[in-house]
């Protein structure tokens, strides 16, 4: 894919990595305040003053360094049409951030032509940050240490996965239920940690399998270059590209047909004994 003579996806990774640190000054300042305004969106999920103060000064920043890109985020929508577009979930988890719960981070991804070629995921409250770029590898820095590169796992049989479903509901509601039952039966443990958390322990190698429902491409797109560049696949749950199909599978790879193949099942054809 060829890439803006004007920018290397090194410039653009390290514009990204800015927005993250602009983005955290924000969210973290506001993160268990006492004065946080929280509302109901039409779909009734809540948004607070943060998330909306966090993009909009992630799209200024965008609409001064790269003026001819587009732009899609959580909060207000899309701005231009153009092959770059920057793809923004101001704080991912945000039930979690009004109620106080350290899980949760600001999502950033760039994407040309709609692919995601780099991503950064920001966690401040947990002490953590990860990123990649198409071919440079996937990277997490820890509380201000040195970045270190990061690798999905070897596990290489369900029988030994690690699991994240996310929620109960989301598979019930999607039609799901019976076979994320059925494969929670065959691996070794599962959880529901939740958000963007998940993907990236899977980038990491701690997790395996993290399969969601009910998501939008700012949920999505910048976790896409994280696990891809960490040696996992990234597709929907019926196996489409990218992350714009509505749900999303991330496994370490090695188990991504397999698991495809459990939940490509109807209900009622189970595969436990």
């Amino acid at each position: 894919m060829a890439h803006s003579p004007e920018f290397s996806l090194d410039d653009d990774l390290d514009l990204a990595l800015r927005l993250a640190d602009a983005a955290d000054a924000i969210s973290a300042h506001r993160f268990r305040a006492l004065d946080l305004e929280v509302a109901t969106k039409p779909d009734r999920s809540p948004v607070t003053d943060a998330d909306r103060a966090v993009e909009q000064a992630i799209k200024a920043l965008v609409a001064e360094h790269r003026p001819d890109d587009a732009f899609y985020g959580e909060e207000f929508g899309t701005t231009g049409d153009a092959r770059r577009q920057w793809i923004i979930d101001p704080i991912d988890g945000t039930a979690n951030f009004l109620r106080g719960v350290p899980v949760w981070g600001t999502l950033i991804a760039l994407a040309l032509d709609g692919v995601p070629v780099a991503g950064v995921v920001s966690a401040p409250a947990l002490g953590k940050r990860w990123w990649a770029r198409t071919g440079g590898g996937a990277w997490l820095q820890e509380s201000g240490g040195e970045p270190r590169r990061i690798a999905v796992s070897g596990v290489a049989d369900l029988a030994d996965a690690s699991l994240s479903f996310q929620s109960i509901r989301q598979w019930d509601d999607a039609g799901y239920l019976d076979q994320v039952i059925d494969l929670s039966r065959r691996v070794w443990r599962d959880r529901a940690y939740g958000d963007m958390w998940p993907y990236m322990l899977l980038a990491e190698g701690l997790v395996d399998i993290v399969g969601e429902f009910d998501l939008k491409p700012y949920d999505m797109a910048a976790l896409v270059p994280i696990v891809e560049e960490a040696g996992g696949l990234f597709t929907s749950v019926d196996g489409a590209a990218g992350p714009w199909h509505g749900s999303a599978l991330a496994t370490n790879g090695l188990l991504h047909e397999e698991t495809l193949a459990a939940l490509r099942l109807l209900p009622g054809d189970g595969l436990s004994d």
